[in-house]
Formats: C-alpha cells, structure tokens, sequence
C-alpha cells in the first residue's frame, strides 16, 4: 500500500469499517451491507488506485480468505460476519504486507478486548446500555478490531 493509494482508500474505507465496528458492538452482527459496500469500493475505485494485474490479485485474495473464513466459521470459531469482512478486506492487502496486516490486527484484538471488557464492567457501559456485546457472554465483537485494524493499516501506509 503506497501513500496515494490510501490517501484515496481511507476515507472510502474508514466510514464503513467504523459502520462495521458500532453495528458489532451494538447488535453482535456485520451488516452484509457494509461487506458489499467494501468490496463496491474496491471494484469501483480498485482499478484507478491499483496497478490492473494486483486489482486482478486482490479478487483472488477475497476468494481464498472467504473460503478459509467459511470453513472456519463452519467449525463454530469465527462468526459469518467477522469471515466476509475478512475476506473484503483481504481485497485491498498485497501477500507483501501479511506480516504487517499480523501486527496490526494482533494489537488491535488485544487492545480492543481489554478495552471492551474495562468498558463492559465500568460506568462507561451506560453510555450505550443497550449494545449487546454487554451481555454476549464470552463472545466479542470481533468488527471493532477488524474494522480498526484496516484503517490503522491505511493509515501506517502514509507514515
């Protein structure tokens, strides 16, 4: 990811990732709609931000992680939601940058879970009694980490 390229992405991006992390935190679901909104981004826009052959690239990208993601939300770890939104977001990372898509997405779930669980049990919860996320047991909205980790990762691209 180069820094044009995410001068263009992220403000295509960040509104929908956001839209992906409240619809998370608030109803424990990943709207289909913001998927698709993802992906209309990358097939509109794609092809003047990325050289045509890593356009083609990243469509193979979204078929392999949607596929991976499937099979492991069939074995009950990964919600559907969380699974397309990997695979959407797939799109827009090159194989080059994997290990600092790792990096990003390790930090984003441990500080996103640990900022969930302090605002879970703190007077902060008040503020949005009625997310479900409050009270979905062990889950977690896995939509607040994977939507901020790929603006962050837009972002680390203009640094």
């Amino acid at each position: 990811m180069t820094p044009s390229q995410s001068i263009v992405l992220l403000p295509l991006i960040a509104p929908i990732c956001l839209w992906v992390a409240f619809s998370d935190l608030r109803r424990m679901k990943i709207p289909n709609l913001s998927i698709m909104a993802l992906i209309g981004v990358y097939g509109v826009v794609g092809p003047f931000v990325f050289p045509f052959e890593t356009w083609l690239w990243g469509w193979a990208h979204v078929a392999v992680m949607l596929a991976v993601g499937i099979a492991i939300n069939a074995a009950g770890l990964m919600g559907a939601g969380d699974a397309k939104f990997i695979a959407a977001a797939a799109a827009f990372v090159p194989v080059a940058d994997l290990l600092t898509v790792g990096y990003i997405l390790s930090a984003t779930i441990v500080v996103s879970l640990i900022a969930h669980r302090i605002a879970k049990h703190s007077p902060l919860r008040q503020l949005a009694p009625e997310w479900e996320s409050w009270s979905s047991g062990n889950r977690f909205p896995m939509g607040l980490p994977l939507g901020t980790g790929l603006i962050l990762y837009l972002l680390q691209a203009l640094v």
